[in-house]
């Protein structure tokens, strides 16, 4: 009876000072084997292993009692403390236990979750010694303990034999099954599935199923994928919600939203990873209508929203560029208490990059900072990622400083391929592309290799400074790496650099040894030919860009009409713009009356170009006004130039552009006063115009001109052989246009100003600097003048270069006394 009151009392106690009372009672009355057990249990009862394992040390060593050493090496794999199940199972051993095949496969775990492959082979070893090495159980944790310690050929090796002994189950086949899907071997792991279910003639359960559905989604089989759903349903299996999760993630990977639906609608228990993976499908998809409807149902049946539900909604919006509402969502998972990740902090900020919103894009850092960046324990993966995400986010935001700081705090030794090609991306766009070009040049020092995203940005750092030699560099570079998985992406950004680094024949090669084309490559080369006025070629590419097969959209007419437009082409453009709805069903947008109207304005017929902005369906956008505004500037229209102003200002718009068109209308005509009263009126508004430079590239590199510069080392010689060019062209019959100097001084005084215009400084660099015969290419900020487009076309019927200068609007190519804009510029 006092038997029975001590068990009872051991059972009922749940404190550890009673316990420890209970304890000491015992020792005094004396223990044996039985009353031992009921003190272990009672210590784990109240969690207090280390009295627990005090206890079991003072016992004998007995196979009945190595469950107790197995309950406690399996407490602390389960609350993930495996270094110290590691020294339970090492002391237990040392204390002359012997493992059962019970103990070994929570050991084999912790060795795998470390993970420690050293360890893992020494328990092996112990394992083949004590005569388990035909026990399914242990065989299958030492095939898991493999895998997790990236030894899968070991982990291989283990299994082949297992099949050799004949004592492989369903856990086996599932163990080397999911070790390969973890390795990324996805055609092993659908052999090895295969070859279970028809050789081995194994019936899968929920783990196989759900082991092996991932695989058929990211490969897109999904042949396979609607087989192994077939089979769900025969085999009852359907109805567990993991399955039903595995199946509609499988449909979705393989692209087949519909199917994907009917699972989704024929799943009687859904659970949040159900609803999460739809509005995740929907939102990567592209169906983010559908997305958020799921999304506002889900707050409807009230169920409870994770991180994933959450980031999916949110990235959705970033990928879409709205910001804001990217911001409402993050909001709104706040209030929830739902805890971000590192995926939804690096989507919010991807979602301010593409709206622009620095603001919120600084409270998103200050928030990472504490959430993740300063925060101990953090993954040095997550933090990567954070840090990658705030530089795109700085750099598109225009913010280059701040996305620079950023960079620079990331250890060279921690920098990866994302890492430099966001800041390289950075300088290019929205930055000194010099940067941009000496970063990837640091890059290429290092251990990092790029890839097509890199290879792409720093092309456009050379098309912004027009650097062809540098960009014929790349090209070799990427011919010598094969690019092929993007091939047809970096041949895209190759047919852009050349068009305007000036060699759009050089972009036509490309262009004819690109194994696959697609409506970006034909549109790149058009807007080549457009840029270089070389109209005729473009719509001709137009006419072969239909017979392949591909549709134009608004973009495609956009390059359309600008080519058009500056090669004089005024009744195809009109063809095009009066048939694009009826013949393609393209809708006219601002962009392409705009278009209609530059072409329009360039060949004199101003009040057609009035007439059409009358009958445009839209409100009139500043890009309408500055076309008709920079017509009137080319024909001296001072009265319709005033209206367009006008209507400019009426807008608010601040640019300098619009002011300086309109004072050089007044200069055309005379009217100086107006002309003070336009640059007064630009001083009082706080609007500067921008310095005009030109940039030449010489034997040592780039050199940049403003106008009137002497600051560089060879100046005196520059203007020396500007004047011998001016005196030289004179003789010819170029007669400079004073008009162009702006300014109401004498004729004598205008000449003056206009012989050190930039793009004449920088012309005569290049003739001091180039070698004969080569080509001499000058980048300019703003348009060339009309004095400085007359004197280059004389002076190249004088000297053996093909002048080749690129402003704004377009490229102009001088040779032989004509240029290949035929005026329309």
């Amino acid at each position: 009876m006092a038997k029975q009151i001590s068990h009872r009392f051991f059972k009922e106690c749940t404190s550890v000072h009673n316990a420890k009372l209970l304890h000491q009672q015992t020792l005094v009355r004396g223990t044996n084997k039985e009353t031992a057990i009921d003190i272990i249990s009672m210590y784990l009862s109240c969690d207090s292993p280390i009295y627990a394992l005090t206890v079991l040390e003072h016992l004998n060593p007995s196979p009945s009692l190595v469950y107790w050493w197995n309950v406690l090496i399996k407490r602390d794999v389960h609350l993930g403390l495996f270094n110290d199940s590691l020294k339970l199972y090492s002391r237990m051993t040392a204390l002359g236990w012997t493992a059962d095949h019970y103990t070994y496969p929570f050991v084999l775990k912790a060795c795998g979750e470390i993970p420690s492959l050293r360890r893992g082979s020494i328990v092996h070893a112990v394992v083949w010694s004590n005569g388990f090495e035909s026990n399914v159980f242990v065989c299958n944790s030492l095939v898991a303990m493999y895998a997790r310690c990236g030894a899968l050929e070991d982990g291989r090796r283990m299994f082949d034999e297992m099949c050799q002994r004949g004592v492989t189950d369903k856990v086996s086949w599932n163990s080397i099954v999911a070790a390969y899907m973890q390795s990324g071997d996805l055609n092993e792991a659908l052999m090895l599935f295969t070859r279970m279910t028809r050789s081995v003639k194994l019936l899968p359960d929920v783990v196989s199923l759900v082991n092996i559905l991932p695989a058929f989604g990211s490969a897109g089989a999904l042949e396979h994928g609607r087989q192994v759903h077939g089979l769900a349903v025969r085999s009852g299996l359907f109805d567990d919600v993991f399955v039903g999760n595995a199946i509609l993630d499988m449909y979705a990977k393989c692209e087949k939203m519909d199917r994907a639906n009917k699972v989704f609608e024929l799943m009687e228990v859904k659970d949040v990873v159900t609803w999460n993976a739809m509005v995740t499908a929907y939102s990567q998809s592209g169906s983010f209508k559908e997305a958020l409807l799921l999304f506002e149902k889900m707050k409807e049946k009230r169920i409870e929203m994770d991180v994933v539900t959450w980031s999916a909604v949110i990235a959705g919006y970033a990928q879409r560029g709205h910001g804001c509402e990217a911001l409402d969502v993050f909001r709104q998972m706040q209030i929830s208490g739902s805890v971000p990740n590192v995926v939804t902090l690096v989507s919010l900020l991807s979602g301010c990059a593409t709206a622009g919103a620095l603001l919120q894009g600084k409270e998103t850092h200050c928030y990472s900072i504490k959430l993740i960046l300063k925060r101990e324990g953090v993954h040095h993966g997550e933090d990567k990622m954070v840090s990658n995400a705030l530089i795109d986010m700085y750099a598109k935001c225009q913010d280059v400083s701040n996305a620079r700081s950023i960079f620079d705090s990331v250890a060279l030794t921690q920098r990866n391929v994302v890492t430099w090609t966001a800041m390289i991306g950075g300088y290019a766009q929205h930055g000194d592309a010099n940067d941009s070009m000496k970063l990837f040049s640091e890059m290429m020092q290092g251990s990092n290799i790029p890839n097509a995203f890199t290879i792409s940005c720093v092309l456009m750092a050379c098309s912004r400074l027009s650097a062809l030699r540098s960009g014929k560099e790349i090209h070799a570079y990427v011919l010598r790496n094969r690019y092929e998985s993007s091939m047809l992406y970096v041949a895209n950004c190759l047919i852009d650099m050349y068009s305007k680094c000036g060699d759009v024949d050089a972009a036509r090669k490309v262009f004819d040894n690109m194994k696959q084309k697609n409506d970006v490559s034909w549109t790149s080369l058009m807007t080549g030919y457009g840029m270089h006025g070389r109209g005729e070629d473009a719509l001709e590419f137009f006419d072969g860009m239909l017979k392949a097969g591909f549709v134009p959209d608004e973009l495609t007419f956009v390059v359309v009409l600008y080519a058009c437009s500056h090669s004089g082409m005024v009744d195809q453009a009109i063809n095009y713009f009066n048939n694009m709805t009826k013949d393609f069903g393209v809708v006219p947008q601002v962009e392409h009356y705009a278009c209609m109207v530059d072409v329009l304005g360039r060949a004199g017929r101003l009040n057609e170009a009035v007439e059409l902005i009358n009958r445009m369906p839209m409100e009139p956008s500043q890009i309408i006004w500055v076309a008709l505004l920079s017509a009137c500037r080319t024909h001296t229209n001072v009265e319709l130039g005033e209206f367009a102003s006008k209507k400019l200002s009426e807008m608010d718009s601040e640019n300098d552009g619009s002011y300086t068109l309109l004072s050089n209308i007044y200069a055309d005509a005379g009217c100086w006063n107006d002309v003070a009263r336009t640059r007064s009126l630009m001083k009082k508004s706080g609007i500067r115009k921008r310095p005009g430079y030109s940039c030449v590239q010489g034997k040592k590199g780039n050199a940049t001109f403003f106008v009137g510069d002497r600051s560089h080392p060879q100046s005196e010689q520059i203007y020396k052989v500007l004047a011998d060019l001016i005196l030289r062209i004179k003789e010819l019959g170029y007669v400079p246009k004073t008009s162009y100097a702006l300014h109401d001084v004498a004729d004598e005084e205008k000449t003056n100003l206009l012989s050190e215009h930039s793009e004449k400084l920088a012309l005569a660099y290049g003739i001091l600097t180039t070698y004969p015969g080569a080509p001499i290419r000058i980048i300019k900020n703003l348009r060339i003048c009309v004095d400085c487009h007359s004197a280059i076309t004389f002076i190249s019927k004088i000297v053996d270069h093909e002048i080749i200068v690129r402003d704004p609007s377009r490229f102009h190519h001088f040779k032989k006394g004509s240029c290949s804009c035929k005026g329309y510029w």
